[in-house]
């Protein structure tokens, strides 16, 4: 039940609220008013230099900052006479980030061009080559920022949009947490390139409004992927054109996922899909049960489509097609596409060729006479690939355990290993794929699989776990992987992705879910933001990140 005492939501946006909230609790006062104060407009041609308590110590923000210079000064806090000041202009690729930056403090005002920064003022600045706005980044050199106090005048550059971006996180957690930032200058940039989260969406549909408060919240941590697993045995949850007998009730329209789309671009954070094939296939073959992969018994295997049978591929590459054009990319920029391929049930068995015979017929024709299921898989996937790539898709995944060993065909070679799982029989070492020339990216179900119900053995990960415990070198199990150190940098190991999977959909809410990921996010983020050893201890950690992030839901 809303309160009655409290505005009705619609009064002032939420992002205004959220600004208003930053100054609540701030340590130390300002001489001048704080935004949103009652009493007259300074005359901007009369602004005095602001007064205030010094911010001391460390710039207070998730993740930590990588560098922090400091200076003798009173350090900067917004107050209401302060502005931020881009020069390159309203129409310029970093005015949307000046002017969230301003809603976020309070309600700042922005002004434009050849203004002279004034004490108390922000300075937005891009020193980079111009580019077009909200483009996804290639590398963590493009996520870089600096931060400077000076004089209480606040100056942000950064060589792209990306990275003033995340120097506006910066300062509004600082904001939160201290009331500011201390004098000094900040050099930041992230260690990993791709830092994110994964939401299987399919066993258990979240709301348009969750996902985008969850993107809000993993944007202010400065993790900028969010994978959407849409399609399983339990349910396809997005709107189709092509096929809309597979959609289960309770879905996204596309034109919420294109709102989806469009706010996650925003915040720099690119959107990863995930149609999985040719296993956990169930809400598309309840409506194609021709398609079914059948045993030599007769028993039906669940969720698994026939590789073999010649109408299995144009069904889902029309939905591929479909989707992929649903999930737009900028031109020339990194388009992600996720395959799934995992736990594929013709290849867990321990007598494959005979219980699928139709499967060994069907790799024999393709591949010889030493075709096995197995490449049959491969060459599933690799066809898989070819369509999405068709659609300008260039940033290819799939599971480590669609991944084979295999002399006859080979999985696709610009293909990553999103790696989850050691603990099935027979799956592979991550060495071995880095040793391949693969790129890896951590997924390790012992720190990163937040599991509903906590079914075969799995457990709600702890944000004290992964902070203390798990770096993105640990891929498997508990120890780091074994391999030369050329092996393992940011440009193999490109980072990780914390996964909700629903398998138990109804064992949480949707806001005891939020609630459960709020710190391992957080522990997360600065795990792969800055590859030293934390400062402070968990106890530390955890309170900063209580006063930096927003009231979960």
């Amino acid at each position: 039940m809303s309160n009655p005492k409290r505005p009705p939501r619609a009064a002032l946006p939420a992002v205004a609220l959220t600004g208003a909230l930053l100054l609540t609790g701030c340590s130390g006062t300002a001489d001048t008013e704080p935004p949103g104060s009652t009493s007259a407009k300074v005359n901007p041609e009369a602004a005095a230099t602001p007064t205030w308590a010094p911010v001391t110590g460390t710039p207070q923000v998730v993740p930590a900052v990588r560098e922090f210079r400091r200076a003798d000064g009173r350090g900067w806090r917004p107050t209401r006479q302060a502005r931020v000041v881009v020069p390159a202009g309203e129409h310029s690729n970093v005015a949307d980030e000046a002017q969230l930056m301003a809603r976020d403090l309070g309600g700042l005002d922005v002004v434009y061009g050849d203004e002279t920064v004034r004490p108390g003022d922000i300075e937005v600045k891009a020193t980079g080559k111009s580019r077009a706005d909200n483009v996804p980044v290639r590398d963590a050199a493009d996520e870089a920022y600096t931060l400077t106090a000076r004089g209480t005048r606040l100056t942000l550059t950064a060589p792209t949009d990306a990275g003033i971006f995340y120097g506006t996180r910066t300062l509004k957690q600082a904001v939160r947490a201290a009331g500011g930032l201390p004098e000094g200058t900040i050099e930041d940039r992230p260690d990993r390139p791709q830092r994110g989260m994964s939401l299987d969406n399919a066993r258990k549909p979240f709301t348009q409004d969750w996902i985008e408060a969850r993107l809000r919240e993993i944007a202010d941590l400065k993790l900028n992927q969010f994978q959407l697993h849409f399609s399983d045995d339990q349910g396809f949850r997005i709107q189709s054109d092509t096929h809309p007998e597979v959609v289960s009730a309770d879905h996204l329209t596309k034109a919420q996922v294109r709102q989806i789309v469009r706010l996650a671009r925003s915040l720099h954070i690119s959107v990863v899909p995930e149609l999985d094939s040719p296993g956990h296939l169930g809400a598309v073959l309840e409506h194609h049960q021709d398609l079914l992969l059948h045993k030599a018994s007769g028993a039906v295997v669940p969720g698994a489509i026939d590789i073999s049978n010649p109408k299995a591929a144009p069904l889902i590459d029309s939905l591929l097609r479909e989707m992929s054009d649903l999930f737009t990319n900028p031109k020339g920029a990194p388009a992600y596409w996720h395959l799934g391929g995992d736990e594929y049930q013709a290849l867990l068995s321990s007598t494959p060729a005979t219980t699928y015979p139709q499967l060994t017929r069907a790799a024999q024709e393709k591949y010889g006479a030493g075709g096995t299921i197995k490449d049959l898989a491969t060459g599933w996937l690799n066809d898989r690939q070819k369509t999405v790539e068709a659609r300008g898709k260039n940033r290819i995944e799939a599971w480590n355990d669609g991944f084979f060993s295999s002399a006859a065909v080979s999985a696709d070679k610009n293909r990553m290993v999103d790696y989850w799982t050691g603990k099935e029989l027979g799956q592979r070492d991550p060495a071995v794929f880095l040793r391949e020339g693969r790129n890896v990216m951590n997924f390790n179900d012992e720190y990163l699989y937040y599991v509903l119900g906590e079914p075969n053995q799995f457990f709600y990960p702890t944000g004290q776990r992964i902070y203390e415990s798990w770096t993105p070198k640990v891929l498997r199990h508990t120890q780091p992987v074994s391999v030369p150190a050329s092996m393992t940098g940011p440009d193999r190991i490109p980072g990780a992705r914390f996964a909700i999977w629903c398998d138990r959909a109804q064992a949480q809410t949707a806001q005891q879910v939020a609630a459960g990921i709020r710190l391992p996010l957080a522990a997360l983020a600065q795990k792969t933001w800055d590859p030293r050893t934390p400062d402070l201890s968990w106890s530390q950690f955890k309170a900063l990140a209580d006063r930096v992030s927003e009231p979960s839901r």
